[in-house]
């Protein structure tokens, strides 16, 4: 199986290209090509101009410059993987993902589900913009890295469609959609509020301790 790893944003949100800024001793980007490598035969990592692709990351088999768009991204990572191949896409923004969290992921696929997409419960009340109270136990936040049958995405993909997540480009093509269970720690890097947790959970996770004062 192979992994492509989308860090081609430019970070508007962020103030910055938050895929190289610090967490711990590596930077977001090596992190989650780090592990994303522990669990697949190879990582294509997908970085948003040529500058940025001459850059040295551990760990990544192939690298790629980004398109204008994260499907577009996708696509261009897409070319560089095997046929044959389950393909897993993982947002470097989530460098908290587990390895078992891959693996999970993996498995549902392999089990035949077109596309395997973890996700976690809503923890809070949510209205919709009328200002009704919308059922959150039927809700479900959807996270990375998700799973495909190589077929199935580069089916999906074929016309260059335009979308949020691939899964959801599978399932307009008509793949099935599984949902496996994803994991709370795996936050997406948004906001360097963000950040700060993401540095505090990889203490964590790292073995360390916890800070007693504040958020590093």
């Amino acid at each position: 199986m192979w992994c492509i790893v989308v860090a081609g944003g430019s970070g508007r949100r962020f103030g910055g290209a938050k895929q190289f800024e610090w967490i711990g001793d590596e930077r977001v980007v090596d992190r989650s090509v780090r592990v994303a490598a522990s669990v697949c035969d190879g990582v294509v990592l997908v970085l948003p101009d040529e500058a940025m692709a001459s850059m040295i990351v551990d760990h990544a088999t192939v690298t790629v410059n980004g398109g204008a768009t994260r499907s577009e991204s996708v696509r261009r990572g897409l070319a560089n993987v095997p046929p044959g191949s389950i393909v897993l896409v993982h947002d470097a923004a989530r460098p908290l993902a587990s390895p078992e969290l891959f693996e999970r992921v993996v498995s549902a696929v392999r089990d035949g589900a077109a596309a395997a997409v973890p996700v976690v419960a809503v923890a809070d009340t949510i209205r919709d913009v009328d200002g009704g109270v919308v059922d959150r136990d039927r809700l479900r936040a959807v996270q990375t890295p998700q799973g495909f049958d190589g077929a199935a995405l580069r089916s999906a993909h074929a016309g260059d469609p335009e979308g949020t997540d691939d899964a959801g480009l599978v399932e307009a093509a008509g793949g099935s959609v599984v949902l496996v269970e994803g994991e709370s720690d795996n936050l997406k890097i948004t906001d360097p509020h963000d950040l700060a947790i993401a540095r505090l959970l990889a203490r964590l996770a790292d073995g360390g301790d916890e800070p007693t004062d504040s958020v590093p």
